[in-house]
């Protein structure tokens, strides 16, 4: 039952590339890493300005992003399409004021296209660099698998790429249309060391700590874009890997009950409902989700 027979229970089978990478725990720098990615799309960049209170609720964007990315993984296919309706619902009625004048809409599909892309290359990357052994040919399957991913937001499959030759494809033809815009510079320096708002005076005192996180992040980015921000200097490309893979070992050695209070109750509930339903198919839950990695514990 280690594939299409989980039909109905999962979104991605225990089987999927899909599953080994987002169960990662090297998963939250590459999501601060995609953000930062992401910002560098003019219009995408200016679409969360506009439209996000992501410098009030920094903490609260990324537990949201975690939730969309656990439900159409770990999700009931019917979770899943309960997200994507909510994030489409959303998308649908925001607007982008480009210089000039002009409005777009956010739920354009070259916006959605770039977020999704920056978005999964940023987990398979940083990944794969934190010590994940992965081979070309899962690498290609992760980016297939998450073509589905992309449909949930409003994308049709077959426009987003889905092997590591067509993303880099894809990458060599927007590079250009990209740009440090004041916008992404500000967004970038709130990332690596933000500006904690009032309501998150509780979590000044661990400010600290959380600048190395930070600055890990962006120097995980790929060297063009550290090269086009140039917000932080140059450091040895092996000490980057050193220490990411020792974050990830870190946090890996933290229990997977515990490990999981950090994130919302809603998404908590749904990681609690995919443990349930993989158990009466017959998996070995004793590992938790993190332990069906090992095909030994499918049925």
């Amino acid at each position: 039952m280690a594939g299409n027979d989980l039909e109905g229970v999962v979104v991605q089978p225990p089987s999927s590339v899909s599953w080994v990478v987002h169960v990662s725990r090297a998963l939250w720098v590459g999501g601060v890493r995609g953000l930062m990615l992401q910002a560098l799309h003019p219009s995408a960049m200016r679409g969360v300005w506009q439209n996000s209170d992501f410098r009030e609720d920094p903490v609260g964007r990324l537990l949201r992003t975690a939730d969309f990315v656990g439900r159409v993984t770990f999700g009931s296919p019917q979770e899943a399409e309960a997200v994507g309706q909510r994030v489409q619902r959303v998308h649908r009625g925001l607007r982008v004021r480009e210089p000039g004048g002009r409005v777009s809409r956010v739920d354009e599909p070259e916006l959605l296209l770039w977020v999704h892309c920056a978005e999964v290359v940023s987990y398979l990357e940083t990944v794969v660099r934190a010590g994940v052994g992965l081979s070309r040919g899962q690498a290609d399957r992760y980016l297939f698998e998450q073509r589905r991913s992309a449909s949930y937001v409003g994308l049709r499959e077959e426009d987003v790429p889905g092997s590591v030759a067509q993303m880099r494809e894809y990458f060599r033809g927007v590079r250009g249309r990209l740009e440090v815009t004041p916008e992404a510079a500000a967004a970038v320096r709130f990332l690596v060391s933000p500006a904690l708002p009032e309501s998150l005076r509780h979590l000044r005192l661990g400010k600290p700590l959380y600048w190395p996180f930070g600055a890990l992040c962006y120097y995980t980015l790929p060297r063009w874009a550290r090269r086009m921000y140039g917000f932080l200097p140059p450091v040895p490309d092996a000490a980057v890997t050193v220490a990411l893979r020792g974050f990830r070992q870190a946090l890996e050695m933290v229990p997977e009950t515990v490990y999981e209070k950090v994130f919302m109750p809603g998404t908590r509930e749904m990681l609690d409902g995919a443990r349930e339903r993989l158990a009466a198919a017959g998996y070995d839950m004793s590992g938790g989700l993190r332990g069906l990695r090992d095909p030994r514990r499918w049925p």
